[in-house]
């Protein structure tokens, strides 16, 4: 058996435990509990351990041991919409505070104007910002929307998030839309974040439609990879499996 797919597997298991908190206090097992576990030689727990440093998931301390360095937070896929109403844990229960980059109204850029369906050069505000998470930055966030609704959203105080500000701006959500996508963080996007250049990012670009379909917003967001998961959960139904 190749040891490389040894290690790439090992390091899977541990980087979902990590992750999802499942170590008390976030101290891994010794190396040998790890080996004696997963069947694996002592050289394939330190490589494994290896790829998740190199990663920033974990430290290792001599005498003291492997302990997980940050558990990142989960959004269901529903949240994240805008579809539901967050969960009382819920990232996007008013748990973020922005760090406002640019507030300003601008001409739409001929690219977010083909998305949103409106004339290149109409008016526009431009909202960009950090995500801020127990102060550390977890997204940054550009925002193309139009006017009716970008009169509200510019003059409402923007407190946590965007679904908060959202609301409070008086701003009624119809829908939104999600592409989502996986970049190595270039080095301007690198030093907002605080990641080095070339780290992974979670690259979306978002719609925002109002209840008669209208898109009045696009967003483009880049998230550390290593903070942020969707979790997203589907049940198949029998009934509209007849149907098809």
């Amino acid at each position: 058996m190749n040891r490389a797919d040894d290690v790439r597997r090992l390091r899977d298991l541990l980087r979902s435990a990590v992750q999802g908190g499942r170590f008390p206090d976030g101290l891994l097992p010794a190396e040998a509990e790890l080996k004696a576990a997963h069947g694996v030689s002592r050289a394939t727990v330190r490589e494994a351990l290896a790829l998740l440093r190199a990663e920033g998931l974990i430290e290792r301390t001599q005498g003291v041991g492997t302990h997980a360095v940050a558990r990142p937070v989960s959004t269901g896929i529903t949240e994240a919409h805008g579809a539901a109403a967050p969960s009382q844990a819920s990232l996007l229960n008013r748990r973020t505070r922005p760090r406002v980059l640019d507030r300003s109204v601008v001409a739409l850029p001929a690219v977010a104007a083909d998305r949103l369906g409106v004339t290149a050069g109409t008016p526009c505000l431009r909202l960009e910002y950090v995500a801020l998470h127990e102060e550390e930055p977890l997204w940054l966030a550009t925002n193309y929307a139009l006017f009716p609704e970008a009169e509200k959203l510019r003059d409402c105080p923007f407190v946590t998030d965007w679904y908060a500000l959202l609301a409070d701006a008086g701003v009624e959500l119809g829908s939104s839309e999600f592409v989502i996508g996986a970049e190595t963080a270039d080095p301007l996007t690198a030093a907002v974040l605080g990641v080095p250049p070339g780290a992974p990012v979670l690259a979306v670009e978002q719609t925002f439609a109002d209840p008669r379909g209208r898109l009045f917003d696009l967003a483009f967001v880049h998230t550390r990879a290593d903070r942020f998961r969707f979790v997203s959960r589907g049940t198949r139904t029998p009934a509209l499996e007849e149907l098809r």
